[in-house]
């Protein structure tokens, strides 16, 4: 037999053959490895989108996990479990079968027994080729079913923060002798998606029992708001009535509404609605709007100063500029209405203490707002929303939606202009709106209007008579020292006009009627020319703390928290400088107080 050799030629053909044949076998194992690393990538984020639909509810997120686990590994079964880390268990709810929605026939095991338990305490991922041959795997289970594992992945599911919350369990690779490399690598990118997607699953459960139990504590709060028909009937039995009819001066910014009992503000509150033309132009059911007056009173706690009393007098002062400066020539009327509902309720559920209060014991309120600012006032507003959102309480019912959302815009605009910081932001722009003069064209300064206005409602106490500021100022320090007394209880250190071991009164009077008081009045009398009363008003009760400081010799309140013995000081002083005026013959017989006043 003849047999052919190689010759040197063949090695060279070879050679030269396979110089290609290399570079193109190369280049199909890279496409290869680039397709599968794509089709990988596609199912990943194929997965991701899954997982993020169902962050609704936890237990369908976990078999979804479960599907998208088998499917990605090509395994016969999956378990995932959650670590419940007060009882120090691993605890699986959702099997192939389903969702197990009591307590009682969930699976739990020891945190830091078996397969699952090793991954969840180390925190890494375990790959068993064999499993009757390993340690911690416990056959029982196969014993009993007459299932046979074969082959384990288990890998830990972590949150952003690289913290365990669970463990995903993979058995048996269908068509392989087990998990390799391969699966490893798309267990851990997968597990990646499975902690963020289980971690914001479990933060929207919290956040919706948060807003359940906000809902279930604003329906307490609104049964014991709630307006009784008997209430009802009492406060309309016999109509609305005549303003003129409450008090001859009630129209008056000579009129104290303090001097009204509480029983009868209610009232007082229906005669303004309907002497202000609102509850013919707007349409308001009576019933409807009797109601809602009396849930704003209800909806008033009881801290000394920022009550319902406040609430009304503010309401009266809105009432008093509409009358007697012609706003109809400044303002539409629904920002004329939105400003007299916004002094109603723009102090809903004051609690006797600030905004820097909230922040500073880090209160509920801080927690909703403080990111906002003006803590407080969003609360007031928040409050009034969920009164206008009460059966029968909503007074702009008859509104279309335009007008209802302008109109809940301009309340909440008007209430958040009561934090004197916003005040005080805005007080060179409306310095200069009263500099080149109203234009009411211009919306900016419609806006600006209407924060001063409610401002100036705000502090109206300031334009009364003597007795009325320093009742004012005694309820307001009560409030103010409550706070700091709090404050000191939790080891901080109150501001000087909240302790009542270092508040000298008359001198932060003064200082507050010289610095907010009397500018804002006489910006408005700037503006509004026939005001100018109130500012004569508040300078006036300025030069009495004045004048009657120099028997304020101690810090704080008196023992009786009372400021009645300036009354006392205040009528020394009149009655001295009356006589003095009689005995230069410039009272031809006695004078009153007024006159001097005058």
């Amino acid at each position: 037999m003849y047999f052919h050799r190689y010759t040197e030629a063949d090695e060279h053909k070879i050679q030269h053959c396979f110089c290609y044949t290399s570079t193109v076998l190369t280049s199909t194992l890279a496409f290869q490895k680039e397709q599968k690393l794509k089709f990988e990538c596609q199912a990943l984020l194929q997965v991701a989108k899954n997982l993020f639909t169902h962050l609704d509810d936890v237990s369908v997120l976990l078999q979804e996990i479960i599907i998208e686990a088998r499917n990605l590994s090509n395994a016969e079964i999956c378990s995932v479990f959650l670590l419940d880390r007060m009882n120090h268990e691993l605890v699986a709810k959702v099997f192939d079968g389903g969702v197990v929605n009591d307590d009682e026939n969930e699976f739990r095991i020891p945190a830091d027994q078996g397969i699952a338990g090793h991954v969840a305490t180390t925190g890494k991922i375990l790959n068993i080729k064999d499993a009757y041959s390993h340690p911690l795997f416990y056959r029982g289970v196969d014993d009993s079913t007459g299932f046979r594992t074969r082959n384990i992945l288990c890998f830990p599911i972590k949150d952003e923060n690289n913290e365990v919350i669970g463990v995903a369990e993979l058995v048996n690779k269908i068509n392989g002798p087990g998990f390799n490399r391969f699966d490893e690598d798309l267990a851990t990118a997968f597990s990646i998606y499975c902690g963020i997607s289980i971690a914001h699953s479990l933060l929207y459960k919290k956040v919706h029992e948060a807003q359940f139990r906000s809902h279930l504590a604003n329906e307490m709060m609104m049964y014991h708001m709630k307006v009784s028909e008997e209430e009802m009937t009492k406060l309309l039995t016999f109509g609305i009535q005549p303003v003129n009819e409450i008090h001859p001066s009630f129209a008056y910014f000579t009129y104290t509404p303090r001097s009204l009992p509480d029983d009868d503000t209610p009232m007082a509150i229906l005669s303004m609605f309907e002497d202000m033309g609102f509850i013919n132009t707007y349409k308001i059911d009576i019933k409807t709007l009797a109601r809602f007056c009396l849930m704003v009173k209800k909806g008033y706690r009881d801290p000394p100063y920022h009550n319902w009393m406040h609430a009304f007098s503010v309401s009266h002062f809105c009432y008093l500029l509409n009358q007697n400066l012609e706003l109809s020539k400044y303002l539409e009327d629904i920002e004329i209405f939105a400003l007299f509902v916004s002094c109603m309720c723009h102090d809903l559920d004051h609690r006797g203490t600030n905004n820097s209060f909230q922040v500073d014991s880090q209160s509920v309120l801080a927690a909703l707002y403080s990111s906002e600012g003006s803590v407080m006032e969003r609360h007031h507003f928040a409050q009034a929303i969920a009164i206008l959102n009460t059966h029968g309480c909503n007074i702009f019912e008859q509104f279309s939606r335009k007008d209802y959302q302008r109109m809940l815009d301009l309340m909440r605009d008007i209430i958040l202009a009561t934090d004197l910081a916003h005040h005080l932001r805005i007080f060179k722009d409306l310095q200069k709106m009263a500099d080149v003069g109203y234009d009411p064209k211009n919306k900016h300064h419609h806006s600006l209007i209407l924060c001063l206005l409610m401002t100036s409602c705000d502090l109206s106490d300031q334009t009364k008579g003597w007795k009325t500021t320093t009742k004012i100022a005694e309820l307001i320090y009560k409030e103010f020292f409550s706070q700091g007394d709090l404050e000191k209880a939790m080891g901080n250190r109150p501001s000087e006009m909240m302790d009542r071991e270092k508040a000298y009164i008359p001198e932060l009077q003064i200082s507050f009627m010289e610095h907010i008081a009397m500018p804002i009045y006489k910006l408005l009398q700037e503006l509004f020319p026939k005001s100018a009363e109130l500012y004569g008003r508040v300078s006036a009760n300025r030069e009495h703390w004045t004048k009657v400081s120099h028997k304020f010799t101690i810090r704080g309140l008196p023992s009786n928290n009372s400021l009645d013995f300036l009354d006392e000081e205040y009528d020394q002083l009149e009655e001295q400088a009356e006589e003095s005026l009689k005995m230069n013959g410039c009272l031809e017989t006695k004078g009153t107080r007024e006159t001097i006043e005058q």
